[in-house]
């Protein structure tokens, strides 16, 4: 078996030996390789502790960090003589555990490499390839793994997860990244095991979720989150979609729904120079969460019809709950909660189209989100009446072409009345107070209803609602 190694990870591997340290380039990297991959972030296990190989890194790199320096890593980078950015993060043997009581691992240094791969999440990643010399080391058969897309642990799958319950939540990951099954007695462990990710702190569990939903098969993962039970302690609400369908079958699975409309989301992603570049987490977490609200607000309605009001004010408000307690950006959560809150708003288009009044109103709502919200609603369409389907598309295209034509003749990105606050205070003689926010709104209202007017229009039209409020 070859391998092809960056002269740099040669490099750094004889500086190590030079000083009597051992070198592993594992996890990622060393799969990367067998599936003939690029990678130009390496890491590296070793024998020397911190103090001791600070000043080899410092040495070969051009740039030095010490962040993980109490979990034993260091890293360091460099430039490569293409132009590259080579960065390595090392860190000395170990193994992680966490105290029962506790949301933090506790490291404890190792003494060799293959006991340091025996403590690492999956077999896959427990490979390791020595250097300089490029010798390969494989104790678990992890290649023969990765050859069948097949996640297992190192040691018993119990033992494993009990040292480091986040293991859980990256073997969903790895089925949404790179299409592995989890092999039958790690699956069975992972599902008597859940309740133990409870122990891990919201953020480490918020990035592995995110990496899911970043991967080229999010669909994936979330079946297997769902499937395993950890969707029930990380993100509840999801699972709650599994409603029973009524005897009379009018009405979707929510569940399954939800995974269409991720996908159809997903595809209606663009390239990097388009609106909304691919993976959009934003976007992605909005078509995930976009019916939350169902469960809550399902009703039984007469004729035997179901009925969910206002499932979408519901399913925002519960969607901010659960993104701040996985301790998601503000913005991210604002963002997100909008596209779920504005999410059925097009569908009155298709039965009737709006004024332009309206599609300014819509525009303005959406602000920044338009793009998004157009492609969540889109998504969200998942009829099979191909009658229908074709319907909302045709309103969809006419109302985006409508607001092509508006943003030609009026800036529909920062919709604002002809006369600012301080015009409407000195043609009015106000002073700073309740009525110029209400004049200011009216003026607002104006500008929605009519587009840009002349200065004097706006004037004239101030006049007329001051001396009706007189």
């Amino acid at each position: 078996m070859t391998f092809e190694v960056r002269p740099e990870a040669i490099e750094l591997g004889r500086l190590f030996q030079q000083q009597g340290y051992e070198l592993a380039l594992v996890g990622g990297p060393v799969r990367d390789l067998l599936l003939h991959r690029t990678a130009h972030d390496f890491d590296f296990t070793t024998s020397a502790r911190p103090e001791q190989f600070e000043p080899i890194l410092r040495r070969w790199g051009e740039g030095f960090w010490d962040m993980g320096r109490k979990f034993g890593t260091l890293g360091a980078k460099r430039r490569s003589k293409d132009g590259t950015e080579i960065s390595v993060e090392v860190t000395t043997y170990r193994s992680d555990k966490y105290d029962p009581n506790s949301r933090k691992p506790e490291v404890n240094y190792g003494d060799n490499l293959e006991g340091d791969l025996s403590r690492r999440d999956f077999t896959v990643n427990a490979m390791a390839l020595r250097v300089p010399d490029l010798v390969f080391v494989d104790p678990f058969n992890g290649a023969n793994d990765l050859q069948r897309k097949l996640l297992r642990t190192p040691v018993s799958a119990e033992q494993s997860f009990d040292d480091d319950p986040l293991r859980m939540m990256r073997a969903i990951r790895f089925v949404a990244q790179l299409g592995f099954t989890i092999e039958a007695s790690t699956a069975e462990a992972l599902t008597k095991m859940v309740d133990r990710i409870d122990i891990v702190s919201a953020e480490r569990v918020r990035d592995e979720l995110v990496k899911m939903l970043l991967s080229d098969n999010p669909h994936a993962g979330i079946e297997a989150l769902v499937d395993s039970g950890l969707a029930e302690r990380v993100i509840p609400e999801v699972p709650a979609l599994q409603l029973e369908i009524d005897e009379h079958h009018r009405h979707k699975d929510v569940f399954e729904h939800t995974l269409t409309v991720v996908d159809r989301a997903i595809a209606l992603e663009t390239d990097a120079e388009g609106p909304v570049p691919a993976p959009d987490l934003v976007l992605r977490l909005a078509a995930l969460l976009h019916d939350i609200g169902k469960p809550k607000t399902r009703r039984f309605e007469a004729g035997g019809k179901v009925s969910f009001h206002h499932h979408d004010v519901v399913g925002a408000k519960m969607a901010a709950k659960r993104l701040r307690a996985l301790r998601f950006d503000r913005q991210v959560i604002a963002d997100v909660c909008k596209l779920i809150e504005l999410h059925l708003r097009f569908h009155g288009y298709v039965d009737e189209p709006w004024t332009d009044s309206a599609v300014r109103r819509y525009v303005a709502d959406s602000g920044p989100l338009y793009y998004r919200l157009n492609r969540l609603t889109r998504a969200d369409a998942t009829t099979q009446n191909k009658r229908k389907a074709l319907m909302f598309d045709q309103a969809m295209d006419e109302m985006e072409a409508r607001v092509s034509e508006l943003k030609k003749k009026e800036d529909l990105d920062s919709i604002r009345p002809t006369l600012n606050g301080s015009q409407i205070m000195e043609l009015l003689g106000l002073e700073p107070g309740p009525m110029v926010g209400k004049a200011y709104k009216h003026m607002l209202e104006f500008r929605m209803e009519n587009g840009e007017v002349d200065e004097d229009v706006a004037v004239e039209e101030l006049k007329r609602w001051w001396k009706e409020q007189n």
